[in-house]
This record gives structure tokens, sequence and C-alpha cells, in this order.
């Protein structure tokens, strides 16, 4: 009985064998092409992320955060009157530090320890500008109210969604037409796509080295700044068939 169990057993797996190994070598002969592409889209950003803080000194920290907190009450009024929404205003950043001084050392060599002089207080502020023919208005008002910081200022795109679809679609159309293109230079034709993938992942509009001054545009605007254009990228890669 145990004979004809293993003979049976032997015969499944040499029929299987057969009919998989052919099948095997045909997948693994299949002639495939692959071709990557890159499309992208630009345009004018429409929105500007100003980056303001307010730092303030004084001999006790209470005297510090005070005038630090009256100084920012008046910048956060200042930006809601020009027309900034209260949930465009985000605190990013806030901090009490000591103010030390170091003494030199005494005649004897040694290190004296330092002392407190003072306290700093820093508040940072994010706000979205949405005008962007306010912006100089905005940054040269921020600095007047209170803000004697600005720690950066980009431009960006608020709804990037349908400028990445197209670069998608750019990214897609120029894959084809250099996979046309190669299959012509080989002398082969193009069979179905079989795997199709974005690559990359998705990066935020990113700015391009070609702007225009805001100044001449609006020459009431106190403060130039060149907004530029921003670039959205996609890239993808498709596998195709040959035949």
């Amino acid at each position: 009985m145990k004979k004809n169990w293993f003979a049976l057993a032997a015969f499944i797996l040499v029929f299987w064998g057969a009919h998989m190994l052919p099948a095997a070598a045909e997948q693994a002969q299949t002639r495939q092409l692959s071709v990557s592409a890159a499309g992208t889209v630009t345009a004018e950003p429409d929105i500007a992320v100003v980056s303001l803080g307010v730092v303030s000194e004084a001999k006790t920290a209470r005297a510090a955060l005070n005038a630090n907190t009256k100084a920012m009450g008046n910048l956060i009024d200042e930006l809601v009157s020009q027309a900034i929404a209260k949930k465009d205003l985000q605190t990013s950043n806030f901090s009490v530090q000591p103010r030390y001084v170091y003494p030199k050392r005494s005649n004897d060599g040694q290190q004296r320890p330092p002392r407190i002089v003072g306290y700093t207080v820093s508040n940072q502020l994010t706000a979205i500008v949405r005008d962007l023919d306010k912006l100089g208005d905005v940054l040269d008002k921020a600095v007047s109210t209170g803000s004697n910081q600005i720690h950066s200022l980009r431009f960006s795109i608020d709804k990037p969604g349908p400028l990445r679809d197209e670069a998608r679609k750019r990214a897609v159309k120029r894959a084809i037409a250099k996979a046309q293109l190669l299959a012509e230079a080989a002398s082969v034709k193009l069979g179905p796509i079989l795997t199709m993938a974005e690559t990359g992942g998705s990066r935020p509009p990113q700015p391009v080295a070609r702007g225009r001054a805001f100044a001449a545009e609006a020459a009431s605007a106190p403060v130039p700044v060149a907004r530029g254009e921003q670039e959205i990228r996609a890239q993808v890669n498709i596998t195709w068939a040959l035949q």
C-alpha cells in the first residue's frame, strides 16, 4: 500500500513539473522594456508663509515676558487688521532664557562662575499671507508694530492637487513617447503594459529661479520681494512587454 502511495506521489510531481517548467521558462524569456520619465508643471505661487519673531529682554523674566506679550499681542492685532485670518496664524516657538555674563579669570587663574544679568523671551509666529499683493506692506507693518525678527519667508501653492495631477499626466505621456522611440530604434513593437508606478514620492512645490519683484507690480509696497514661480514634479516608471 505504501509503495503505491509513493508511486502516485512521484507521478504527480513529475506531471506537475513537466507542465510548470515550460510556463516558467516562457515567463522568464518574456522581453520587457522599462522606462522612467518625469513631468513638470510651473505656476505662480498664491500664498506666502512668513515666520515672524518678537524678542524681548529685561532684568527679570517677568518683565521680559510682559514686554514680549504686549509686543506680540500688538503684532497679532496688526496682522488681523491686514486681513490675515486667525486660522492662518500659529505660534511656532516660544522660549524664556536667562542671559549670562562670564567674568574673567581671577588672579590665581580660577574661572569664576557665570552670573545671570537678565532674561530673554522669544516668541515666534507663523503667518500665511493669501493676498500676495499686500505682502510687502504686511512685512513693513509687522516690523513697525513690534516684530524685531523675520526668520523666513517662502512661497507656495495653496492647492497643488490639480497641478500635481497634470504633472503626472505629462510624466506618463513622456514615458510613452520615450518607450515608442526606443522600441522603434530597436525594431520591436510594444506590447501591453505590465506595471506602472509613480516613483520618487510626492514633493512639495519647489521654487524656480526666475521671478519678478513685487515693487514692479505695486509701487506702494515698501518691502520689495520676488514671488517667482513654483515647480511641481511627478515621476513614473512603466514596464511594457515587447512583441
